[in-house]
């Protein structure tokens, strides 16, 4: 699961051992706010980021944790739903939409869930089974709806082409329909979903809690214009949504505590205001003069070193091991760095303790790392052999070593070299913040030193992963995060490396290693036996480092901070964020 904000901290799983250790290992810093204390009913709970807008707020497009958090928490229901739960149980699954959290059979081939009676849209009509068949189905328009993740399309049973791509085209182009209509079926009473999968999965369940898997009132679709204003099935609605202005939600009368065994929203009102300087955000926090808030971003490093050093905000702020790891996608597409030695170059080159130093340090950001699997999902972590544990590899970057690497990819890919060092340059994707303008200035100086010619892409934040999950806008190294969707590293491999699988940013497909490659990461998610499934995991993951299709990663950390009149504040495990269903205004 991506990350929302790359010059802060978010996004996924951290499995349940892990998260023990979390708090036995005295990692956490500073006490949920107002846990123990009773919850009240009302006001506004305000929330701020320097971010323009959502990256999606349409629930198929919706891929990054924070957000699915906040979404799942105030405006979506979902088949199922992460237990609203600090600590451990947070990571467990609860029916939310459905009766139950899932039937299967079939060898895991067949998935049933039957709606409980009593949900409704925000205008007052039932939510059917024919809304969620609905909103599964919008994920397969690839040309309309995108960046969400692509489970549906890799799970359902759907034929593909000669290329891959599915035979059904989504509900706007109606092409393939009844092909769809055959892998998702709804009962007579329209209550009972069905889903058939093409192989089989043990764990489909964790993936319906995913908006992606929610319901959308086809009446109601407006395309790529629904990112703008979906219609609620949770607690509240959206009264105002303005890209860099604010999203004010309010209440929702046509949602039931009776039909919700899972939400309990406490403020009247919740609004986030976007767009703000980092800044201002800073100085609000700092000063609490907007006590009712919610720092969705984090403070800056050197501000957020200073709160977290001063005894009088030990009340207000959290210090945890996130879900995320920290890396850049090599993009190695035909005329990227399609070169396997400039690839290693920059690999090499990396200045990767300076990029630390300047967000927080490893007390603050995170350390070193070797695998795109963080050692929290435990079985499928192994130590890789080779990158960071080589000994050409330098924290601080080798730059000779890498001009080493260059050379000799003067020879082997003529044409790639000349481009990486050359006027057109070796271009790098980051948000445009404060942070990374300055993190700039650490890559050029250390790849320049390699013999690079570096550049740089600033996208605004609130548009930066549509931007680069776009190959055609993707520059040559791409700024990213990444956790794991649920605990198993069949949400890590398969969508950081495979085609369509919904966050590749390595581009890697047309790699002449890719087919074998693709064809291992198959046949591990169809592994129903789980200690070898494990162990391919480790080796795909020993592979992609091997082709240095990331640069090297980082195991991240991460801080929330809030106001002093923000209550319930506590870490969501599954969602790497706050646990916004028990959030409230003191």
């Amino acid at each position: 699961m991506s990350e929302k904000n790359m010059a802060n901290v978010r996004r996924r799983l951290i499995a349940t051992a892990a998260a023990a250790a979390l708090v036995a290992g005295g990692l956490l810093v500073g006490g949920a706010s107002g846990a123990s204390a009773k919850p009240t009913t009302g006001g506004t709970l305000y929330m701020i980021t320097h971010a323009g807008q959502f990256a999606h707020a349409d629930p198929q497009r919706n891929y990054t944790g924070q957000d699915i958090a906040f979404f799942n928490t105030y405006l979506y229901r979902n088949l199922v739903v992460y237990k609203p739960a600090a600590g451990p149980s947070g990571s467990g699954l609860v029916a939310d939409l459905a009766t139950n959290t899932g039937v299967p059979s079939n060898s895991a081939k067949t998935w049933k869930f039957t709606l409980r009676p009593g949900v409704k849209w925000e205008d007052g009509t039932a939510i059917t089974c024919a809304d969620v068949k609905y909103g599964v189905s919008r994920t397969f328009a690839t040309d309309v709806i995108t960046d969400g993740p692509a489970y549906a399309l890799s799970m359902l049973a759907i034929p593909q082409d000669a290329k891959g791509n599915s035979l059904y085209a989504g509900p706007y182009k109606k092409t393939g329909q009844k092909l769809f209509d055959k892998a998702v079926t709804c009962s007579k009473d329209n209550r009972t979903i069905t889903f058939n999968l093409s192989h089989s999965v043990a764990d489909f369940n964790y993936a319906t809690s995913y908006p992606a898997f929610g319901p959308v009132k086809a009446s109601k679709d407006t395309g790529d214009k629904y990112d703008l204003h979906p219609l609620s099935s949770g607690p509240y609605k959206i009264a105002k949504y303005t890209i860099n202005g604010e999203m004010d939600l309010v209440r929702n009368a046509n949602w039931s505590k009776a039909s919700d065994s899972v939400r309990t929203p406490y403020p009247d009102n919740v609004t986030v205001r976007f767009g703000l300087d980092s800044n201002v955000i800073d100085q609000i926090m700092l000063s609490d003069s907007i006590p009712n808030t919610v720092n969705l971003d984090g403070l800056q490093p050197v501000n957020n070193r200073a709160f977290f050093a001063d005894d009088k905000y030990s009340a207000r702020r959290m210090n945890v091991y996130d879900p995320y790891v920290r890396y850049y996608g090599l993009n190695s597409s035909a005329g990227h760095l399609d070169c396997l030695a400039v690839r290693k170059a920059v690999f090499y080159a990396w200045p990767i303790q300076s990029l630390i130093d300047l967000a927080g340090g490893t007390v603050f950001y995170g350390d070193v790392g070797d695998s795109p699997i963080k050692p929290v999902l435990g079985l499928d972590y192994a130590k890789t052999t080779g990158n960071v544990h080589d000994s050409n590899f330098k924290t601080a970057g080798n730059p000779a070593y890498a001009k080493s690497l260059l050379a000799q990819a003067k020879t082997d890919c003529p044409a790639t070299y000349a481009k990486v060092t050359g006027d057109a340059g070796i271009s790098i994707d980051l948000p445009n913040t404060s942070t990374q303008q300055k993190a700039s200035v650490l890559l050029k100086a250390g790849l320049d030193a390699a013999g690079f010619n570096t550049k740089f892409n600033f996208i605004p934040s609130g548009q930066y992963y549509p931007t680069v999950q776009d190959i055609t806008k993707q520059g040559d190294v791409t700024r990213a995060g990444w956790g794991a969707d649920w605990a198993n590293a069949s949400t890590v491999i398969p969508p950081l490396f495979l085609k369509d699988g919904g966050f590749d940013l390595s581009g890697n497909w047309g790699d002449a290693v890719y087919p074998a490659f693709k064809a291992k990461v198959d046949a591990a998610s169809a592994e129903t036996n789980r200690p070898k499934q494990a162990a391919a995991w480790k080796s795909l993951a020993q592979f992609a480092m091997d082709q240095f299709w990331i640069t090297p990663p980082i195991f991240g950390k991460a801080q929330l901070d809030w106001g002093s009149k923000v209550g319930g504040v506590a870490f969501w495990d599954p969602q790497g964020t706050f646990l916004f269903p028990a959030l409230y205004v003191k």
